[in-house]
């Protein structure tokens, strides 16, 4: 169905563009472009970003494997490790602290014009690539395949149909969203 979307990349960068732009809009109308909303959920007081994540991961992961189904897109997993989520928790983690944004809402927030945002979190991701892609090698070799996983997806880790993961982790995170503090949304 989607074939002529692979083959032409134009029409590939205008999707991610327009997708692009829709993510940043629903992030900012969401709130958590907010430096304040941000902080806030650092500091446990307001639970905006949560509510928004975990409603945006419950919308993915029906649309994903509902075109799965329909087999509009196949699965590209790769493996995972301990390793590599130790060293990219820690990144996304320090940055996240230092700077109050995530990579997503940084965009999200430099769409919207705040100078703090373009400043630290641009720069900040460009060096930190940087860095990163110079030291890959390196942390490839020596970190990210440590406790590499044996199995790629949940649904094979516990030998179940992948229908019936997504239908328990959507009632769990909607348990969690229904235990939330009522906050900012």
């Amino acid at each position: 169905m989607f074939e002529q979307y692979h083959t032409n990349s134009l029409l590939q960068k205008f999707f991610g563009l327009f997708i692009g732009i829709g993510l940043g809009f629903c992030l900012q109308k969401g709130g958590v472009t907010s430096y304040d909303i941000i902080i806030g959920q650092l500091l446990l007081t307001d639970f905006t970003v949560v509510k928004v994540m975990i409603s945006a991961v419950v919308v993915g992961m029906i649309g994903i494997h509902l075109m799965k189904t329909l087999g509009w897109i196949e699965f590209h997993t790769f493996p995972g490790s301990i390793g590599s989520n130790v060293i990219g928790g820690l990144l996304f983690g320090i940055g996240f602290a230092l700077l109050g944004y995530c990579p997503g809402t940084v965009a999200g927030a430099i769409g919207q014009g705040q100078m703090d945002a373009l400043i630290g979190g641009a720069v900040g991701i460009l060096i930190g690539t940087g860095i990163f892609a110079h030291f890959y090698p390196i942390i490839n070799s020596k970190v990210l395949t440590i406790g590499t996983f044996p199995v790629e997806t949940i649904p094979e880790l516990i030998r179940i149909p992948r229908w019936i993961v997504v239908i328990i982790m959507i009632l769990l995170m909607i348990a969690v969203l229904q235990c939330l503090p009522v906050f900012g949304l």
